[in-house]
């Protein structure tokens, strides 16, 4: 069974990463993979905090300081940016409410932009805190259900495989919402899902499962405000050898009594060498896929799992 053809997956991202060169000192950090091969299937909405807000380029650098909670934009000269920021901030995070945004990439150490881990500092000038740079804390404020990741982070397999699903898994939901969904819509894209979901653990699988089987009991927009806010939550869950074994063994459970002895052995055998990290999950996930053709497992074959994302991202090579 074929997926339906998604909607515009429409990522916010800071544009030095596109090689725009809007960074301090006027040069740009390009990113590769993310211009080169998420690209091509991703749609991106450029932003520079400093330079969209009116600062010139090249400009004197910044820093945070005061309190961690609510820094203050300080450039190097001593001017204080913050007010100007935030002017932007406010428009900026406005206009977005009417993008249909599945992501955000933003860029690592910045003080506008930056997720994690931005130093603060005191008056004095001495490392007081981290925390974010002033237009992504806005942004995660705003927008909590959207995903957000540094580029550096991204360098992390796990952590890129798992970013870039839950883009493609966003973009789903929005479709959904588009539709005009009612119960039994909602029923299917959660039946679609549920390997998915487990993949991040039991317990969201599970309270996710206990919403859609009592969704009569809710008023819809309550229902489909609950079942968003768990799903992603649950996505946001990281993913495990051990929780991934847990779905292999389910999807087995499928078509073992059709396999044939060699095929089962071969199968589990896959199974056991990905645990031991001797080959990446796209070994069993191969297989699988391969017993799903062969058996017609129908079922099977509309789980999202198997294909979260666009397989030529080869993600799961690395995991």
């Amino acid at each position: 069974m074929e997926a339906s053809p998604l909607g515009p997956v429409r990522v916010l991202v800071s544009a030095c990463l596109l090689g725009e060169e809007v960074r301090y000192d006027g040069k740009h950090t390009y990113d590769a993979f993310l211009v080169e091969q998420l690209g091509r299937h991703v749609v991106w909405e450029g932003i520079c905090p400093e330079r969209d807000s009116g600062m010139p380029i090249p400009r004197p650098p910044m820093r945070l300081i005061g309190e961690a909670a609510a820094p203050r934009l300080i450039s190097r000269t001593g001017a204080d940016l913050t007010e100007q920021m935030q002017r932007f901030i406010e428009r900026k995070l406005a206009a977005l409410e009417a993008i249909e945004l599945c992501g955000y990439v933003c860029k690592s150490n910045s003080p506008s932009s930056g997720m994690t881990q931005v130093h603060i500092y005191d008056e004095q000038g001495r490392a007081a805190g981290t925390g974010s740079g002033l237009f992504t804390a806005a942004f995660l404020r705003r927008f909590p259900l959207i995903p957000v990741e540094e580029e550096g982070r991204l360098r992390d397999a796990r952590l890129r495989e798992a970013f870039i699903e839950r883009l493609f898994c966003r973009r789903r939901w929005l479709d959904l919402m588009a539709s005009g969904p009612d119960r039994g819509t909602l029923v299917e894209f959660h039946t679609e899902h549920k390997f998915l979901l487990l993949s991040h653990g039991r317990r969201g699988y599970t309270e996710l499962g206990r919403l859609v089987a009592a969704a009569k009991d809710y008023e819809p927009q309550t229902l489909f405000a609950t079942y968003e806010k768990m799903f992603m939550a649950t996505l946001a869950q990281p993913s495990t050898v051990k929780k991934v074994l847990d779905v292999l063994q389910h999807l087995l459970g499928f078509f073992k009594e059709q396999l044939s002895g060699d095929e089962k052995r071969e199968l589990l055998e896959t199974f056991e060498t990905y645990r031991r990290s001797q080959v990446p999950l796209i070994v069993p996930l191969t297989l699988i896929q391969q017993y799903v053709r062969k058996y017609e497992v129908t079922y099977l074959a509309r789980q999202v799992y198997l294909s979260p994302y666009p397989a030529d991202l080869m993600l799961r090579n690395s995991l």
